[in-house]
Parts: structure tokens; C-alpha cells; sequence
């Protein structure tokens, strides 16, 4: 099934941040195939782009993005056409995470089931006071069993389990207590607080941020004696970077660091 490109806007400014906005607004954003396929076509862009410095994913309309396009998916019910789409999805989601720039899921409306997963998914996350997010899969007779692994690695146990039982939504505010999203502000103040946010990421030095992000997550799938490990030697290899040095510099010389 073929879609408009406009499904996707890629933006991109002189600072080297990219805005990726879902625009299928009167589908609540679902990721169909064509949205998927514009997804992946914008990450093979932006991971051949030396200059990239930060993401943003936001979304047009009242919802960031209600999940799988369950219309579509329903259209072809068969175990192979499942499988493709649900390794599409994954692998998209791993592309988030592998890319070597923080990625801020900008959230100004309702995230369910894949599309919780995408916040959840992302680095960062900031969200509107009138956001609301599950998973809720269950009440169709469908466990959101992908949305699960991202969410079980925000949230606690408890909390991840409760939501994929329970398909409840959960407020703005609940999910910045669980640790799905960073910030929860008026919808007025949303683009403010990414633009904060991203100018905070864009005055740290670039290397530092790239080696930083994957140590982050590779750590975490290991144990703490190997995490330790490829913690030392990760930080060892950066203090080596030009701007490391020169920030180690400043402090001691007490005056301002000046990355280059």
C-alpha cells in the first residue's frame, strides 16, 4: 500500500537538529506501512549525516500516534504479513536507539500502543499536561508484546506489567512519575521546553554525547562487572577527545570551556 510522502516532514536547520513530524493526522498518526517505509527513509538520510547533532520526533493533529494502523492490518490477515510488519516496527526502534544523537520524542497528544512505544523508545520525552498513554492492545485481544520491551526499560516492572495487563491509560503526570517521559508542561510552553532542551544537548561537545549514548544502552543489556568495564575503557577512549581535554582544562584553569 502506497501513501503521499507527507505522511512524514523531515525538517532540518542550520544547528544540525532534524524534526521528523508524523502527518496523518486524521489517523491519529497510526504507523502504517507508508508512515513505517518514511520513517525508515528519513534515519537512512540522517545516519549518513555527519552534522546531525539532535531528533526530534513530533506529530501533527490532537494524537502523537495511536500505534499500528489497525484498518490496514486487519486488510491482510495473514502470519507473514504480520511478521514483516512487526520487524519493521522493531527495527525502526532499534534504529532510534543506535543513532548517535539524543532523540526527543516531542508529545503534544494521546500515545497508545506502538505509539507509547515510540516515546518510550526515544531518549528523551517531553509531553503536553494533556497527554495520555497505554497500551492497549489487551482490550482487542492483542498484547502489546513489542511496546513491552521498550516499556519494561522505563518503567518499573510493576508499572510496565500493570499497563499491558490492564490497557488503562495513564496521565501526563503519572507517566513522568513512571519515568516514560522527562518533562510534562502547558501545551503553550511545549515548544519552548524542546527548544530548551535542545539547545542545552547542542552546547555539549559532539563526540562526547556519541560515545556517551551508546555506552548508555549497551551497559544496560549486560552485567555490572562488564558494564563497569566497558564503562572505563568507553570514558577512557573520550577523555582522549580534544574536547574532553579541553574542558578538564578550563576547570582547572577556572574559566570557561570553549569546545570547538
Amino acid at each position: 500500500m502506497t501513501e503521499s510522502p507527507e505522511v512524514l516532514q523531515v525538517t532540518r536547520d542550520a544547528r544540525g537538529v532534524a524534526t521528523l513530524t508524523l502527518h496523518r493526522p486524521q489517523a491519529f498518526n497510526a504507523l502504517s506501512e507508508g508512515l513505517l517505509a518514511a520513517l525508515h527513509k528519513a534515519l537512512d538520510a540522517l545516519e549518513q549525516d555527519p552534522q546531525l547533532r539532535v531528533v526530534v520526533i513530533a506529530a501533527a493533529g490532537k494524537a502523537f500516534c495511536a500505534g499500528h494502523d489497525l484498518k490496514e492490518m486487519r486488510a491482510q490477515p495473514s502470519d507473514a504479513y504480520y511478521q514483516q510488519l512487526f520487524a519493521d516496527c522493531s527495527r525502526l526502534m532499534l534504529r532510534l536507539q543506535a543513532l548517535p544523537v539524543p532523540v526527543i520524542a516531542k508529545v503534544q497528544g494521546m500515545a497508545t500502543a506502538a505509539g507509547c512505544q515510540l516515546v518510550a523508545q526515544c531518549d528523551l520525552a517531553v509531553a503536553v499536561e494533556e497527554a495520555q498513554f497505554a497500551v492497549s492492545g489487551v482490550r482487542l485481544g492483542l498484547f502489546c508484546s513489542t511496546p513491552s520491551v521498550a516499556l519494561s526499560r522505563n518503567l518499573g516492572r510493576k508499572q510496565a506489567f500493570e499497563m499491558l495487563v490492564t490497557g488503562d491509560f495513564i496521565s501526563a503526570q503519572q507517566a513522568l512519575e513512571r519515568g516514560l517521559v522527562n518533562r510534562v508542561v502547558p501545551s503553550a510552553a511545549l515548544d519552548a521546553t524542546v527548544e530548551a532542551l535542545v539547545e542545552s544537548i547542542l552546547a555539549k561537545p559532539q563526540v562526547a554525547l556519541a560515545m556517551g549514548k551508546q555506552l548508555f544502552y549497551r551497559q544496560l543489556e549486560t552485567g555490572i562487572a562488564a558494564a563497569y568495564d566497558d564503562a572505563a575503557q568507553t570514558m577512557a577512549c573520550n577523555m582522549m577527545d580534544a574536547s574532553a581535554l579541553e574542558g578538564v582544562l578550563a576547570f582547572i584553569e577556572k574559566r570557561p570551556v570553549k569546545f570547538r
